[in-house]
């Protein structure tokens, strides 16, 4: 995404707009604060290419326009930020159908997935309060477990020491097509590109366990398409 400067001097309220949100990472933040995130730390994680130091100027231009709201130590959106989501999601849907082909190589991020993944479990099904789950890549050394204690998910790069419920094994790519909608579920299991190993009792219900990316029904109802 490109900045957008403002001062276009354009009596027009596509300009006004762009002076809003038009700069460079602007959209992205309000896309995960739509998804979810509301405090600064998990902002900065989920926008690993994005300075703390550039992070809090967005967000304090986002308040003075009155599309974010400080409350506590949390971040939300207002009325304004809101009545974005319909254009923010409309990006999506517009992107998945006409730039949306396979992954740069430095847009394979594990660490970055996972995290993504994390805020999207959903443990209500299985018994108990607290369900680890092991994310294991091919091609990438590093370990991820998603604890969930009552209803909390986090992310730790070290095993926390409690029983596993599922593993989760699969390079890079091929469980962001998961993730993203791209590859079924149920075809990259069939296909060995994702292995799955637990009680019978979880793995059957990993679709259930973990939701896929918000974006994910759009881009499977697209298809493949090469990037513009």
């Amino acid at each position: 995404m490109g900045g957008h400067h403002a001062g276009a001097a354009q009596y027009c309220p596509i300009s006004r707009a762009l002076d809003v949100v038009g700069e460079q990472w602007s959209l992205l933040i309000l896309r995960d604060m739509m998804t979810g995130a509301t405090r600064f730390n998990d902002l900065a994680r989920g926008l690993p290419g994005l300075s703390r130091t550039l992070l809090s100027k967005r967000l304090r231009h986002l308040q003075r326009y009155g599309v974010v709201e400080r409350s506590g130590t949390r971040y939300v959106l207002t009325p304004a930020g809101a009545a974005l989501e319909p254009i923010v999601f409309g990006l999506a849907e517009w992107g998945a159908r006409w730039t949306f082909g396979d992954p740069r190589p430095e847009e394979l991020d594990a660490q970055l997935l996972v995290w993504w993944m994390h805020t999207r479990v959903d443990t209500s099904s299985l018994e108990g309060d607290r369900h680890v789950l092991h994310v294991r890549f091919d091609d990438d050394s590093r370990r991820f477990w998603i604890l969930v204690e009552q209803g909390r998910p986090s992310v730790c790069m070290a095993d926390p020491g409690f029983p596993v419920a599922v593993t989760i094994t699969s390079d890079v790519a091929s469980l962001y097509a998961v993730w993203l909608g791209r590859l079924p579920l149920r075809s990259a299991l069939r296909s060995g590109r994702v292995h799955v190993d637990g009680p019978t009792s979880v793995t059957r219900r990993l679709g259930e366990l973990l939701q896929l990316s918000p974006v994910s029904a759009v881009v499977a109802a697209v298809g493949d398409r090469p990037a513009v």
